[in-house]
């Protein structure tokens, strides 16, 4: 089967939500200009979109909470680009991901192995409902930016997932929108004008989605947005 088939079936099966969200950040990707509202221009948070200061400002570290080791299998999670502006080779760690965006996986495709044919092991497209990979394949598992485009109920079949791709006892690392930070409500009107609805759930009820899925919160990290989870099953 040829990529360009198995990619239209991969893409058939998304949801109407995980579509969207796969032009949202394919557009992104492309560096598609969108017209938005004028008065979304009026607000701060349009002004740092529009000079690349809010990308800073919203990023979640995961490595601060848990840094790859040296010859682990790191799955990335919503990856994006992530092997290409991460320090992947100074961890020394083994990269695989997942992404919804086509435009991201093909740039990993293309320039990943030549950033470091050793660390990277491969991209696969997809929803994180329906991971790509084995049973028990991973030691790391990481997911940032983007569980605020998905309901609590959805989650709960990625954390599912993410359970069984990992090795036990290992960490699971990713983040969720605070509703409580100052500019979680404006941001929320920017994603949803650039395609993607935003989910304002609190932390409470992801902290017992965690405990109800078997997870332990080892450890927090609370950014500018996004609240940092180091979790393990």
């Amino acid at each position: 089967m040829s990529q360009k088939t198995n990619d239209y079936q991969l893409i058939s099966n998304l949801t109407p939500e995980e579509k969207r969200i796969a032009t949202r950040f394919n557009r992104q990707y492309r560096g598609e200009a969108l017209e938005l509202p004028e008065d979304l221009k009026t607000l701060p948070i349009y002004r740092d979109w529009v000079t690349g200061n809010l990308a800073a400002k919203i990023a979640s570290p995961f490595w601060e909470i848990q840094q790859p080791q040296k010859n682990q299998h790191c799955l990335d999670i919503g990856c994006g680009v992530s092997f290409l502006i991460y320090p992947w080779r100074e961890w020394g760690a083994f990269f695989s991901g997942q992404d919804i965006s086509s435009v991201a996986r093909d740039a990993l495709i293309s320039r990943g192995p030549q950033l470091n044919s050793k660390l990277f092991k491969g991209v696969e497209l997809g929803a994180a409902r329906q991971l790509r990979y084995d049973d028990a394949q991973f030691d790391f598992a990481i997911a940032t930016g983007w569980s605020c485009y998905y309901s609590l109920d959805y989650w709960q079949d990625v954390i599912k997932e993410v359970k069984r791709v990992l090795k036990p006892h290992s960490s699971f690392v990713f983040d969720v929108l605070n509703p409580e930070k100052p500019l979680a409500l404006d941001w929320a009107v920017l994603e949803t004008e650039l395609g993607a609805e935003v989910f304002l759930e609190p932390l409470a009820d992801w902290e017992k989605l965690i405990k109800s899925a078997g997870g332990k919160i080892n450890k927090q990290l609370s950014g500018e947005l996004f609240e940092l989870y180091k979790v393990t099953f």
